[in-house]
């Protein structure tokens, strides 16, 4: 039993780093993505207003939306496929 929470310690540490990593990396990319899309649609004309308060609009839906795919990603899945693990071995 102390293996097991040892793991579950080590392992949510881990995962929490590497969720900060992968949340901010995203955040970059996208924060990019937003930058060129007014920079493109100004060019054209059709964007008007501020391309700081267009950016912020932008990532204030996707991290919405991201926060919760990296939860399921990162703790949920690698979670369940260490239980269905130790649940295949102890009973096969």
């Amino acid at each position: 039993m102390i293996a097991f929470l040892r793991l579950a310690a080590i392992g949510f540490v881990v995962l929490t780093g590497v969720y900060w990593l992968i949340s901010i990396y995203a955040r970059s990319v996208r924060r990019e993505a937003l930058e060129k899309r007014w920079d493109e649609d100004q060019a054209e004309g059709d964007v008007p207003g501020d391309r700081d308060a267009y950016v912020r609009a932008g990532m204030r839906i996707y991290e919405r939306r991201l926060r919760r795919w990296l939860i399921g990603l990162v703790y949920v899945v690698p979670a369940l496929v260490v239980l269905l693990l130790i649940w295949r071995n102890n009973y096969s």
